[in-house]
């Protein structure tokens, strides 16, 4: 099930929820026809909950938000970048485990 506290992210929220937050943000830049991006999604949803208050969480759809895909150079889905003090700090390309991508949150936290 999807969790509530993921951000759906937008050229128009962008800046607000990950550049200008006071803790870090972690950003799935994926797609709905992308198989690994499907199976990442149960992992973001289950990271959002288990750091809810320490890191948020966002997603960016590929194919609705240019702008950003351009801004990010995000060249192949999905991406998963961790943003901390309005900077880029880590990223990881394609699909990984739970384990993976919440030690790159709790690096930065």
């Amino acid at each position: 099930m999807a969790s509530d506290k993921v951000i759906t992210l937008t050229k128009d929220n962008f800046e607000q929820e990950v550049l200008k937050s006071d803790i870090p943000v972690l950003v799935d830049f994926w797609a709905s026809w992308c198989g690994p991006c499907r199976a990442v999604a149960p992992i973001i949803d289950e990271l959002s909950v288990e750091f809810d208050g320490r890191a948020k969480v966002g997603k960016v759809n590929v194919d609705e938000q240019g702008e950003l895909v351009e801004k990010f150079r995000i060249m192949s889905i999905p991406t998963i970048i961790l943003f901390k003090g309005g900077q880029m700090v880590d990223k990881i390309i394609g699909a990984r485990t739970k384990e993976e991508f919440a030690k790159m949150i709790e690096n930065n936290i």
